[in-house]
């Protein structure tokens, strides 16, 4: 039987359909004032120059008043430039790439397991099915208290990974730049379960011997979320002193925090989280924009504590026989997906095109005013960013984003392969990705990212910067991608059979 309608698809581009109705949208106010400026241009053509002349005369303007307006002019261009919020620049980064004996294939980690749990082979099997669908390759590192069996989690050796990944990541950092210490003016580290005293920014202004007047900070228990936060708490701090360095350390210390007990929920974690830091340098300074890689333009921050669920969903407590674990419950995902919700919302019209707000205002009225059961629009938001770096929480995660924002296997790409080569190094994965794509030579000036990272609490927390400057990939030499780059993307396949 013959369709009754014709196939619009088919005979209708909607694909340049829906492209026109963009241009036409968010360049509205440019297609309404190029007639009425082509129809002033004509009107003085008409009347001629000598009639404009005339006109300008009998305006018998003298010179107090000349000199009244231009002084007006400028008192308001001065309140307005200096009432304008400070440009934050993202100067570089640098990402500590462990050393190979720190590897742990999935063939040392299950040996591991079986010997720390020979008690319980459930365990042991629950792990292997986690680990099989992680989304982790062979390359991921634990730190070396963690490779003992049974593991040895001293306060020691716990500072000894907090020196080697901080440190490192310092040093590179130095290089890359030529900063030096003395010219840190703003120091804030973000490390959530591992909190000694002194602390971890205490130890890093010991190390390089930083000046006695530097604002130092240290953030702790916030989750895998912490490292915008830090970089919120940096911008704040850059808007108030002006011609300042701050430099923004991101990690997480696994050595304390390695379970070895029998919880389900409480082992996830030993299966997904691997060494990782990232050290950044900002600046507000007017001699930085040149070289800086990019610009911060917004930070937006969700917090979901004042529901019971949401708090205790990512919970740090004892199991039944007194060993301390991360809980990661069922509806994680659940309750993520609420806080991205509550997040986009706020986001959405700080950065989505004129065109895709006003679908999702026409939707929404629609949705209040004639059908409640009408589908939700979701905006389009590869219309306002180039690249995506989603935290590298767990292949789970990174699936859910890619579902509820519509991306492409492309925009997905660099969380993905950072997952494979590093796994979960909480707050730094951001860097992580975001090397990934300019070791790939994609990120050009202009290039708008969008970096959005979940954490305990229950937090959603976004940041969206412009690239300044087109980074070439001779630029990657420190970076932990270089040795490696060639052979990514690769296929993950959904079960890898241990």
């Amino acid at each position: 039987m013959p369709p009754i309608l014709p196939d619009f698809s088919n005979s209708v581009k909607l694909k340049y359909v829906k492209l026109g109705y963009q241009y036409l949208v968010n360049h509205f106010l440019t297609l309404a004032l190029v007639p009425i400026m082509a129809g002033i241009f004509l009107e003085v053509v008409r009347i001629g120059p000598e009639e404009v002349l005339n006109l300008w005369s009998s305006l018998h303007l003298d010179l107090v008043q000349i000199l009244c307006s231009s002084f007006l002019i400028i008192f308001i261009a001065t309140v307005y430039f200096m009432s304008k919020p400070r440009s934050i620049f993202l100067v570089d980064y640098a990402c500590y790439k462990p050393p190979v004996t720190c590897r742990v294939p999935f063939s040392t980690f299950m040996e591991h397991s079986r010997l720390i749990l020979s008690n319980n082979p459930k365990s042991v099997e629950f792990q292997m099915r986690i680990l099989e669908r992680s989304g982790l390759g062979e390359e991921t590192c634990l730190p070396p208290a963690i490779h003992y069996i049974p593991p040895q989690p001293t306060m020691e050796a716990a500072r000894g990974e907090a020196e080697l990944v901080i440190f490192s990541a310092m040093d590179s950092l130095f290089e890359k730049t030529g900063l030096k210490p003395k010219d840190i003016d703003i120091l804030i580290v973000n490390c959530s379960l591992f909190s000694p005293t002194p602390s971890l920014s205490a130890m890093v202004i010991n190390k390089y011997k930083l000046r006695s007047n530097i604002r130092s900070f240290n953030l702790s228990g916030m989750g895998c979320s912490a490292g915008l936060i830090s970089i919120d708490l940096a911008r704040d701090l850059l808007q108030v002193h002006p011609n300042s360095n701050a430099v923004v350390i991101s990690t997480e210390i696994i050595t304390p925090n390695y379970y070895q007990g029998k919880e389900r929920a409480m082992l996830l974690p030993n299966c997904l989280f691997r060494m990782g830091g990232a050290a950044i340098l900002l600046s507000n300074r007017r001699s930085e924009s040149r070289r800086a890689k990019y610009r911060l333009v917004h930070v937006v921050r969700t917090h979901k504590g004042a529901d019971d669920k949401a708090f205790r969903c990512v919970f740090e407590e004892e199991d039944r026989e007194g060993k301390v674990g991360i809980s990661l419950q069922k509806d994680l995902m659940a309750i993520a997906g609420e806080a991205l919700k509550s997040n986009i919302t706020t986001i959405g019209p700080l950065v989505l095109p004129a065109s895709e707000q006003l679908l999702f205002l026409l939707t929404l009225i629609g949705r209040k005013l004639v059908n409640p059961k009408w589908k939700p629009y979701i905006p389009d938001f590869k219309q306002a960013f180039e690249h995506f770096c989603i935290h590298a929480g767990g292949r789970a995660v990174i699936d859910e984003l890619q579902k509820n924002l519509q991306l492409s296997a492309e925009h997905c790409e660099a969380s993905r392969m950072t997952l494979h080569r590093f796994g979960n190094t909480s707050s730094s994965s951001l860097w992580y990705e975001l090397g990934y794509i300019e070791a790939k030579g994609r990120m050009r000036k202009g290039d708008r990212v969008w970096q959005i990272a979940f954490g305990s609490g229950f937090k959603c927390n976004s940041a969206v910067w412009k690239c300044n400057r087109t980074i070439k990939t001779a630029e990657n030499d420190g970076s932990p991608w270089a040795d490696c780059i060639e052979r990514y993307p690769v296929h993950i396949p959904e079960v890898v059979k241990l």
